[in-house]
């Protein structure tokens, strides 16, 4: 009875990976150890537990999947019981990952889910190295990027060629309101992240040593209180909460102050609630749709009986349903996975170091953070400027002020460049303009 419920169970994957079709890859061989494999050996990593990665889970262990992980930071909210179907009233406050792992577990028979409560900062390469596939579901462009570059970070070369066995390919899915994304990227072999990075919004972020020294908007105070005031006062003895009056009103107060301080007009309560918040309207039918398709592309890519998504699928759903799918191209100078530094050219002899860290940030094809720089100047390493040590910060703040010739920086001269969007370094070569090397 119960190996014939298994065979009537799975009859479906069955017709598709034990017969060959018109469609099917040239590396496809029709045959019943594909799904057995697909069962029990193949590994999963699924980042995110939220709109995106409940409907993947599902989708995933509907699909015959077993060995399967996910990964997420975030506790259960209120506001994530509309879209967020695996969680209850009663899991709010609980870990996203292991209340998602645990329901999987319980509803699909067979199905061995296994929870990480914890950042994927927070894992090392042995970690990442173990998957077949990563599956993500994230709302944190930061987030893509890091594990991106992790991807890449793994590849193994053989005299200049990448080892296949060493490609983890990488399906990621995004949604906003009525419009979504689905893609595939073979780290090293087709377009990454960073190669169509200025496909993204730019971040709503800013520097910190812009926040800290030298605001020139409302949102730069916002961030300043909420970063650097919020932490060291904790009025609340609490983490901030942005559903909060108290919390907001209180963000407000000394966002207002410091917008005074510095002749700054603008500041509203409204957007003190935008910039806490980071909102991205959600919409349920938008997550099971991208959902469905990223689910789709990570069984073409385990069983190789279909051609997969080459690579970037778009759905628009605001006027009918509309979807077109495109190659991105890999940029031969891409920061992540070309090996090749990325060229900045300074036009401005008297450039300062915090406005070469700005353009950093502020670039659509770079998008940093809170990037710290080094450099190989007259032979020695020197440190520029680094915030995430506060001794070190401390130390290199002066920097700040002084132009890219009086720290020594000259044409060529590469910078090694570290932020929260990479795991590794990146390096970035300075191209001073004709006139400005004469000068020099």
């Amino acid at each position: 009875m119960g190996s014939d419920h298994t065979h009537r169970r799975w009859s479906h994957l069955q017709k598709v990976l034990e017969r060959s079709g018109p469609f099917c890859r040239p590396d496809f061989e029709p045959s019943s150890e594909t799904l057995k494999f697909l069962m029990e050996n193949c590994k999963l990593l699924v980042i995110g537990a939220g709109g995106l990665g409940c409907e993947l889970l599902k989708d995933l262990a509907l699909m015959g999947f077993r060995q399967i992980h996910v990964i997420d930071m975030d506790t259960v909210e209120l506001s994530n019981l509309n879209r967020q179907f695996l969680f209850r009233h009663k899991d709010i406050g609980s870990s996203k990952a292991e209340i998602a792992a645990k329901f999987i577990n319980a509803r699909v028979s067979g199905c061995n889910v296994v929870s990480h409560f914890c950042k994927i900062q927070d894992k090392d390469e042995a970690f990442y190295r173990q998957f077949h596939i990563v599956v993500c579901g994230l709302d944190s462009i930061v987030a893509r990027r890091w594990i991106n570059g992790m991807l890449i970070s793994l590849l193994v070369y053989e005299d200049g060629e990448i080892d296949p066995s060493s490609v983890i390919p990488m399906v990621d899915g995004g949604t906003e309101g009525f419009k979504g994304n689905a893609r595939v990227i073979l780290p090293g072999l087709s377009a990454c992240i960073e190669c169509t990075l200025d496909l993204y919004p730019p971040q709503v972020t800013f520097p910190l040593c812009t926040i800290a020294n030298t605001p020139r908007l409302p949102e730069h105070c916002i961030e300043y209180v909420k970063v650097i005031q919020w932490p060291k006062e904790n009025p609340f003895d609490c983490a901030i909460d942005g559903d909060d009056p108290q919390h907001i009103n209180w963000i407000y107060e000394k966002a207002t102050e410091r917008a005074a301080q510095f002749g700054i007009q603008g500041l509203t309560y409204r957007l003190v609630q935008g910039v806490v918040k980071h909102i991205i309207p959600a919409v349920a039918s938008t997550n099971a749709a991208i959902a469905a398709s990223c689910a789709t592309e990570v069984f073409k890519l385990a069983t190789s009986c279909c051609a997969s998504l080459n690579n970037y699928m778009v759905l628009n759903n605001i006027e009918g349903i509309y979807t077109y799918t495109y190659e991105a191209e890999k940029k031969d100078d891409c920061l992540a996975c070309s090996q090749v530094p990325r060229e900045i050219e300074i036009k401005d002899p008297n450039w300062k170091l915090k406005d070469l860290i700005e353009l950093l940030c502020e670039r659509s094809d770079l998008q940093m953070k809170n990037p710290g720089l080094t450099a190989n100047i007259n032979g020695k390493n020197k440190t520029l400027y680094m915030h995430t040590v506060q001794s070190i910060e401390e130390k290199t703040r002066e920097n700040l002020q002084k132009t890219l010739q009086d720290l020594g920086l000259r044409d060529g001269i590469e910078l090694n460049v570290a932020d929260v969007t990479t795991p590794n370094t990146v390096t970035l070569k300075l191209k001073f303009s004709q006139t400005d090397v004469e000068m020099l």
